[in-house]
């Protein structure tokens, strides 16, 4: 089963703009476990970006790529 396509080119530049903020303020902060969360949040906003794909859209009915 194929997802849609829901995520469109304003969407993914904001998801890659904040991906790497997040990725930068990674390494400033001090709690390991933060570091941690940052990254994963980071992880995902490149993953969705890079499939043009978010699983959060499809229930929701969020179609940015129109």
């Amino acid at each position: 089963m194929a997802l849609p396509k829901n995520v469109g080119e304003q969407d993914r530049t904001i998801r890659l703009v904040v991906a790497t903020v997040l990725i930068v303020a990674s390494f400033f902060v001090q709690p390991f476990l933060l570091q941690i969360v940052l990254t994963v949040i980071a992880l995902v906003l490149l993953a969705t970006s890079w499939t043009r794909t978010c699983p959060a859209y499809i229930p929701l009915g969020i179609d940015t790529s129109k």
